[in-house]
């Protein structure tokens, strides 16, 4: 593998003899599609679907 590639191993997981997938899907491109993970969002690479994560507010503690 060159430099900077990463190896596909760590979006699934082997469970019963069962594949996990450990990342979500995109709703749009669908299946073998990851969304990835960023710090306030998820978002596909592909189609450039985004999902923000909400947060509650720490003035509403």
């Amino acid at each position: 593998m060159a430099e900077g590639e990463k190896s596909k191993r760590h979006l699934y997981e082997v469970k019963d003899d069962k594949l996990v997938r450990l990342r979500q899907e995109c709703p749009k491109c669908g299946p073998g599609i990851f969304l990835a993970k960023h710090k306030d969002r998820v978002a596909c690479g592909r189609c450039g679907y985004t999902e923000f994560s909400t947060q509650k507010s720490k003035s509403a503690e």
